[in-house]
């Protein structure tokens, strides 16, 4: 299929969007840009949600990393479903019990402003890193597969994506995000389905069949045994919990839209609802990349990484699968980078600028600050995007993740010494604990085959980050003064 017509299929996606923004951001306010205005339904939230926990890095990497751990990966997947309940009956009813628009706020109120400044500051950094590196990966395929032949450069490319998302979330925000990702999520597991039943028709197997075939070419492994491994089994599961509860209970783009919704029942239906959806989601994407890798020898693709899905789907399979490729790979771009600058302005407004309890400011002015902020993001989203571009890492995933451990370890640290303690913080010393901590933590690291001999960190780096902020914030905390009042669990 032609890269222009290709490009013809984008923008006729786009101005879809752009529908649906202009539809739902009618009459919209600083409320419904922050949360929705408290009246989101669980079950858009829940199904939109998918869309952005997934990305377009589980949508090329995670069957592209079969190749290498196999399905390994599902080791994760059974941590994701500890910390989502852990989420669920934990963090929520303490974020609606305190009627928070951030969730940063619980640590202002439990341990004091530089706590709760620290935490919003990793928050940004976290969220600022992470969908940028997503956002690269699907773009640099988008400029692989129709924007180089077009001779469009990658700056441009980046610059334009931007700019559409800018348009359909600069207004409505939340509120028009839960209907955006509805639609984009529903797009790509489509796309993902398409791709899985029209693998497995070419190679003209049947789902048992093609099992056989991958656990014969170990393609279909799921544990690893050996402690010392970075992959090993607890290891594994319990980073993948680790990862859920801050990526996602202490992440304020997920619980922005969660906390949209009017009641705490109604939003653990949308935690619980979304964890089950996204088992599934996730062990047919590693079933998916079985199939690519058993299929690629057969067609000659030589591809491996990330780099095997669009080369198998663009080079050897129908027409009418490379447009749901392009459809599905585009819905999983849009949902991480959109939820994504909308919680960074939200955050930056609330927590660090304090826009809801500034008085200098009437209500248009503090909407025009919140706008400004939302595009100096978008700025340092081309920056940062272009910054990946030249360190063109093979996969995207492990760099993710690793990112993940460095700067959701001091959130984990602050959230559970808040919520396993009564005990109070020389506040001024906090943001020395939590920018020590990921500095020691790069330091063992770097140094740990003298310190640790054969064995290798893995994704426990985060729960090791988490456990020297704790045991930092101990040091400097005093007991509870008598007739003080924490707020805990």
């Amino acid at each position: 299929m032609s890269p222009a017509l290709l490009f013809a299929i984008l923008i006729g996606y786009f101005a879809l969007l752009l529908a649906v923004a202009w539809a739902t951001s009618r009459n919209a306010n600083n409320d419904s840009f922050f949360i929705g205005n408290k009246s989101s339904n669980w079950m858009l939230v829940a199904f939109g949600m998918v869309g952005t926990t997934l990305s377009g890095v589980t949508f090329v990497s995670v069957p592209g990393a079969v190749g290498v751990d196999g399905f390994g990966y599902a080791q994760i997947v059974i941590g994701y479903v500890i910390g989502y309940i852990a989420v669920a009956y934990l963090l929520l009813p303490l974020y609606y019990r305190l009627q928070l628009t951030s969730i940063y706020h619980y640590l202002d109120v439990r341990l004091g402003r530089r706590a709760y400044q620290s935490g919003a500051g990793f928050f940004i950094v976290s969220r600022l890193l992470g969908a940028t590196a997503r956002l690269y990966l699907v773009v640099n395929i988008l400029q692989a597969i129709i924007l180089d032949s077009l001779g469009v450069p990658f700056w441009l490319s980046t610059l334009v994506v931007l700019a559409m998302i800018l348009l359909y979330t600069y207004k409505g925000g939340v509120k028009t995000i839960v209907w955006t990702d509805t639609l984009q999520t529903s797009a790509m597991l489509f796309g993902l389905f398409a791709c899985v039943w029209i693998l497995l028709g070419e190679l003209n197997m049947s789902v048992p069949e093609s099992l056989n075939q991958m656990q014969s070419k170990g393609l279909a492994r799921i544990f690893t045994h050996d402690p010392d491994s970075p992959n090993f089994w607890l290891k594994q599961i319990i980073a993948g919990a680790l990862i859920t509860i801050t990526m996602t209970g202490m992440d304020q783009e997920m619980m922005q839209k969660t906390i949209s919704v009017k009641t705490l029942k109604d939003s653990q239906k949308n935690m619980l609802t979304l964890t089950a959806v996204l088992v599934v989601v996730l062990l047919s994407f590693l079933f998916l990349g079985g199939l690519l890798y058993l299929y690629a020898p057969i067609a000659g693709v030589t591809a491996s990484g990330d780099k095997i899905f669009p080369a198998v789907v663009m080079g050897h399979l129908p027409a009418a699968l490379q447009v749901v490729f392009l459809i599905a790979l585009i819905s999983a771009l849009f949902p991480s980078a959109d939820g994504a600058i909308t919680a960074l302005t939200s955050s930056t407004c609330i927590d660090l600028l304090g826009i809801k309890r500034r008085t200098d400011l009437t209500e248009a002015g503090k909407e025009s600050l919140r706008r400004r902020v939302h595009l100096g993001f978008s700025a340092l989203f081309l920056f940062l995007v272009l910054g990946f571009k030249a360190a063109d890492n093979p996969s995207m995933i492990g760099v993710i993740l690793k990112l993940a451990a460095y700067t959701y370890g001091p959130l984990l640290g602050l959230f559970a010494f808040g919520m396993l303690t009564r005990r109070t913080l020389t506040d001024r010393l906090v943001p020395y604990i939590t920018i020590g901590a990921p500095i020691l933590c790069a330091l063992l690291e770097y140094n740990q085959e003298h310190l640790l001999g054969s064995y290798r960190l893995g994704l426990e780096l985060l729960m090791v980050n988490g456990i020297l902020v704790f045991a930092g914030l101990f040091a400097i905390s005093q007991k509870e003064k008598a007739g003080a009042a924490a707020v805990t669990v």
